[in-house]
């Protein structure tokens, strides 16, 4: 059987190197079920020299290391993509380059695999997270609020670092759409999923490339892809903002024609304008980013474009000529 680790990279230099060799080294606990390896970096348009260590680690290393270049910066969940349409073992693996996932770790979910035929994935969460309160809070409320609106259900805390079998990689990859939610994507395909609690480790080198802003927006990423909710909402206010204008109209009627009160004038109607005339402008931006994803979707643009491959050979990594030389 055969393992596809998949890693994707951005601005990773130094991290490619220490990240190969505590991988080979943990891999010698393999089970021996497992005889042959693949790496395949997917460098996701790097702005530092992570390109020239890939194509190092590649000329070092041709039999297992493939390099996938993309041709400028598409994201990560098109790095992942891409590993998988690359990859051909039997097990898939995807994990990050800077060694907060541990490569000890997927020892421990193959070997979950071998030892369980009914599972078919093997998720790491961490169960601890080194973060704000603030920031945990936002992310419970992420979870709580897709759970309650979304018609599959996601584990809270689970990462893109896991193991599985190529039943699954077959059923990611016949879901091509553009814009990717990763953790939706594995809720939505099913398969019987094991979660794996962990703890992640400080990085090796290098800063996280993750802000809050972009934890926001990947978060409403992942509630339009995922969800209607904010049609559902977008709808509801509307209707709302119906009735309360016909149950006002008939107020001032009343009010005038029973008694006596003038139709209140210039500062009323100028707010209730500018109130109404927001309220539609944020619920057509609603509407409208659906509408966006579904244009660009309707085109049918690549989700990313490979500058460069590098494609390994066929060969077993237990090695010991290999091994000394790292």
């Amino acid at each position: 059987m055969k393992l596809s680790l998949i890693i994707p990279c951005y601005n990773e230099q130094d991290n490619i190197f220490p990240f190969f060799k505590e991988t080979v080294t943990a891999f010698q606990e393999m089970p021996k079920d497992i005889k042959s390896f693949e790496f395949i970096f997917v460098n996701d348009g790097s702005t530092d020299s992570t390109s020239q260590k890939l194509k190092e680690l590649y000329s070092s290393y041709p039999n297992y290391v493939s390099v996938v270049e993309f041709s400028r910066n598409f994201g990560k969940e098109a790095a992942m993509y891409a590993g998988l349409r690359h990859a051909t073992g039997d097990f898939v693996t995807i994990i990050d380059a800077d060694l907060q996932q541990r490569p000890e770790i997927v020892v421990n979910m193959v070997n979950h695999l071998l030892e369980n035929e009914t599972c078919d994935m093997v998720a790491a969460y961490q169960d601890e997270r080194r973060e704000s309160k603030f920031m945990s809070f936002m992310k419970k409320c992420f979870y709580k609020c897709i759970n309650k609106t979304s018609d599959i259900e996601f584990f809270q805390g689970a990462s893109d670092f896991r193991t599985f079998r190529r039943c699954v990689c077959d059923a990611i990859l016949n879901l091509p759409e553009y814009y990717r939610f990763s953790k939706g994507i594995f809720a939505w395909i099913g398969f019987n999923t094991y979660y794996l609690p962990y703890m992640a480790e400080k990085r090796h080198s290098g800063e996280s490339k993750w802000s809050f802003f972009k934890f926001v927006k990947y978060a409403l990423d992942g509630i339009i892809a995922f969800t209607t909710l904010p049609l559902r909402i977008a709808t509801g206010v509307g209707f709302f903002t119906f009735l309360v204008s016909i149950l006002y109209m008939f107020v001032v009627i009343i009010q005038k024609l029973f008694f006596g009160v003038d139709v209140p004038g210039y500062a009323t109607i100028v707010v209730l304008i500018l109130f109404l005339g927001g309220l539609q402008l944020l619920l057509l931006g609603v509407v409208g980013e659906y509408l966006a994803r579904t244009y660009i979707q309707g085109k049918n643009r690549p989700i990313y474009i490979e500058k460069n491959v590098l494609k390994a050979k066929e060969k077993m990594i237990y090695n010991e000529e290999d091994n000394q030389s790292l």
